[in-house]
């Protein structure tokens, strides 16, 4: 049987040439018999792909030939099936949706810690000054009940654009912590980690990869559950593995 390599990046990049990329990869990526999701803007990429891990990692090297492009790191997992049913490529005004124009990640990222640096955090209850730590879900409720770290913090939020409106009425609770945001790659937890030190919480980090590279990079330590992916694996268990989903 052979397995199909799943991959998942972003990158926060100006991309003023989005409707011409858009052709060009879907082309590509057509060709390669590759099936998922990429989403272009002016302010980056994001995308998700399957198949034949030959294929794919075609598709990783050719885009890493655009300059822009050149340290995309993907994520990987495996599945026994394919975990798309077609091959879309979409211009979008956001390749995630905050509605807050000023955020631009490209201009200069928060602060990021490792999966080893957060493991190790919280295996202590404090960071490396001693300040308390707290973890922040930046996802969406239906993805949090599939699981999530002990102890994160979770504002029940229906979309991502939620989230500024969301910190800004709880914004006292997080004073004088240090406040790691993380979501499922890294994508939403990076604009939300600029939003939050532009709001007077200076000790606030983003875990770098998100949950996915946490679980490839550490043995899953303070997570519980699955983390919910937006293919037809559904959720993936801490050795990136699919599970049946807990949803009804």
């Amino acid at each position: 049987m052979t397995l199909i390599l799943n991959i998942s990046a972003y990158k926060f990049v100006p991309l003023p040439d989005a409707d011409a990329l858009r052709d060009s990869l879907l082309a590509r990526a057509t060709a390669l018999q590759l099936k998922g999701t990429i989403l272009l803007a002016e302010e980056g990429i994001n995308l998700f792909l399957a198949g034949p891990a030959p294929a794919v990692q075609d598709f990783v090297a050719q885009l890493q030939q655009d300059p822009r492009f050149a340290d995309l790191a993907p994520k990987e997992s495996w599945s026994a099936t394919q975990p798309f049913k077609k091959m879309l490529v979409k211009v979008k005004r956001e390749i995630i949706r905050m509605d807050h124009p000023t955020i631009r990640p490209a201009d200069g990222r928060a602060p990021a810690v490792t999966a080893a640096t957060l493991s190790r955090w919280l295996d202590a209850g404090v960071d490396d000054a001693g300040r308390p730590v707290v973890l922040l879900d930046t996802r969406n409720g239906f993805e949090v009940d599939e699981g999530t770290f002990e102890g994160a913090i979770d504002w029940r939020l229906d979309k991502f654009s939620d989230f500024p409106q969301a910190l800004l009425a709880r914004r006292a609770e997080l004073q004088d912590k240090t406040v790691v945001s993380f979501c499922t790659g890294g994508i939403r937890c990076e604009k939300a980690a600029i939003f939050m030190r532009e709001h007077n919480l200076p000790n606030t980090y983003q875990l770098e990869g998100g949950i996915l590279k946490y679980f490839e990079e550490t043995s899953g330590a303070h997570y519980r559950g699955n983390c919910f992916v937006f293919d037809e694996r559904r959720t993936v268990d801490t050795r990136l593995d699919p599970q049946p989903t807990a949803l009804a």
